[in-house]
């Protein structure tokens, strides 16, 4: 597919139509790959997508506590200051 060259102010770049956009699932951001005579775009993943939502339904459930102590009985924070 060939695809124009755009000024986009003191820069350029290129337009990617909506059917292209809605297939690789592509929102705001993409990865940008250089490999031996390419460029490569790349959709990013939200691999947190949905953290919130579960994490709240852990706190509902008090499926949300700590399995240990987060500060050790001789831990002293002196030492890192």
């Amino acid at each position: 597919m060939e695809v124009s060259i755009i000024q986009i102010g003191n820069s350029k770049g290129l337009r990617l139509n909506k059917s292209i956009l809605e297939r690789y699932n592509i929102k705001d951001k993409v990865e940008l790959i250089l490999e031996k005579g390419q460029i490569v775009l790349k959709p990013i993943d939200e691999p947190r997508k949905g953290w919130n939502k579960a994490f709240k339904k852990m706190h509902e459930q008090k499926d949300d506590q700590l399995f240990m102590d987060d500060v050790f009985e001789d831990e002293s924070f002196e030492e890192w200051s």
